[in-house]
């Protein structure tokens, strides 16, 4: 298997700037209790929270144009 060097940059940057995104959006702003609240299961939420990290990562390494 052929490694992809563009594809894992931008996915990596990506990667870095979604997550950071996402830790403020859920330590500073939302609150993690209040999600685990919400949604009523700890280990529920962490998953939800790494899906929403993991998935579009993988989509844009999927999509990324390899010249």
């Amino acid at each position: 298997m052929k490694l992809k060097k563009r594809k894992i940059k931008y996915s990596a940057i990506f990667f870095l700037c979604w997550f950071t995104f996402l830790v403020i959006l859920v330590d500073g702003i939302i609150k993690f209790q209040t999600l685990v609240d919400y949604f009523g299961s700890y280990a529920l939420t962490e998953i939800t929270l790494l899906l929403l990290v993991i998935l579009p990562t993988l989509a844009v390494y999927k999509f990324t144009n390899e010249k």
